[in-house]
């Protein structure tokens, strides 16, 4: 299951999203965007996890808990739309 992670904090490294979310089950990978010139994070990841139900309560119980001093924003990731 791939999860969108939103408002993240610019000092949370993807080893941090792997313990948090490691909680509810096995975490396949953790990617932080960032920007192509900077290589600043832009605030966003996407964690997988191979488990859906494990995946389902990683969201209800993360969305919206304040992580590094900000709320999260957690959801099931949308596919991404082709660009033109």
């Amino acid at each position: 299951m791939n999860i969108y992670v939103g408002n993240i904090s610019f000092r949370t490294t993807e080893e941090d999203l792997i313990d948090l979310f490691a909680q509810f089950g096995d975490v396949a990978s953790a990617k932080i965007i960032t920007d192509r010139e900077t290589g600043r994070s832009r605030g966003f990841a996407f964690v997988d996890m191979d488990n859906q139900d494990e995946g389902l309560a990683a969201i209800e119980a993360l969305n919206g808990r304040e992580h590094m001093g900000r709320n999260l924003t957690v959801n099931e990731a949308r596919p991404r739309q082709p660009r033109y």
